[in-house]
C-alpha cells in the first residue's frame, strides 16, 4: 500500500478579474518528490502556492488536504528591516521557533551570511534579505517545502547550493514544490506543473 501523500489538491479552480487562471487542477505531492510550478507572469503561480499553503481559504473552488507540516516561503523574503538576521530567524513566521543561537548561526553560515548575524537587515542587499529567508530551510523540521520563486536575487553559486539542498531534502523523504521560470539543474526527477496548460 502506497504511503499517503503529504498534500493533495482536488479540482482547484481559480478566477481573477473575470478570467479563469486554472480550472479543475488536481495535484498529489508524495514524499521524495520535487515539483516545479511553471507559467508566465499572471498565470496564478503565487495564488496556487498560497492556496496549497492554506493562506488563501476563500475565492477558489476545490479542496486541499494537508497531511504533513509544511514550510512556506513567499515571493517576498518577509524579513523585518530593523531586526538582525538572528532576530528574524529566532521566531519562525510559520509557527516554528525558539531556535538556539548556535542553530541560527549555523543556518546563516550555510547561506553565506557568516559574520552578518547581528547586523540590522536594512543594511543588507536584496540578495542577502533573500538568504536570511532561505536560512529557514536549514532550521525547519517540516517535511513539505512550498517555495515561491526561491531563486530571486540569488547568484549562480547560491542557486546551485539551493538545488543541492532540494535534492538532499527529497532523498531524505521530504518534498519540495517551487515556482521558477528557470530550468532546474538537479540529480533527481522533476515533476512539472504548467499553469498555462491548466487554464481554460
Amino acid at each position: 500500500m502506497a504511503d499517503a501523500p503529504l498534500l493533495s489538491a482536488q479540482a482547484i479552480t481559480l478566477e481573477r478579474g473575470g478570467r479563469t487562471l486554472f480550472r479543475g487542477l488536481s495535484l498529489v505531492i508524495q514524499a521524495g518528490q520535487l515539483w516545479q510550478v511553471e507559467g508566465p507572469n499572471g498565470a496564478g503561480k503565487t495564488s496556487l502556492m498560497r492556496i496549497l499553503a492554506g493562506l488563501s481559504r476563500y475565492g477558489f473552488d476545490g479542496g486541499v488536504t494537508r497531511a504533513a507540516d509544511l514550510l512556506y516561503l513567499g515571493h517576498q523574503p518577509a524579513v523585518k528591516a530593523l531586526l538582525t538576521p538572528r532576530e528574524n530567524l529566532r521566531w519562525h513566521v510559520a509557527g516554528e521557533g525558539d531556535y538556539t543561537d548556535a542553530a541560527i548561526d549555523d543556518a546563516l553560515a550555510r547561506v553565506d551570511l557568516y559574520g552578518y548575524e547581528d547586523v540590522p537587515c536594512h543594511t543588507l542587499s536584496a540578495g542577502q534579505h533573500r538568504r536570511v529567508s532561505l536560512a529557514r530551510l536549514y532550521l525547519s523540521g517540516a517535511p513539505l517545502w512550498l517555495l515561491d520563486e526561491p531563486f530571486t536575487a540569488i547568484d549562480k553559486a547560491g542557486i546551485a547550493a539551493l538545488e543541492g539542498l532540494f535534492v538532499s531534502h527529497v532523498r531524505a523523504g521530504g518534498a519540495v514544490v517551487l515556482t521558477s521560470h528557470q530550468a532546474l539543474q538537479v540529480s533527481c526527477e522533476v515533476h512539472r506543473l504548467n499553469l498555462q496548460e491548466a487554464g481554460s
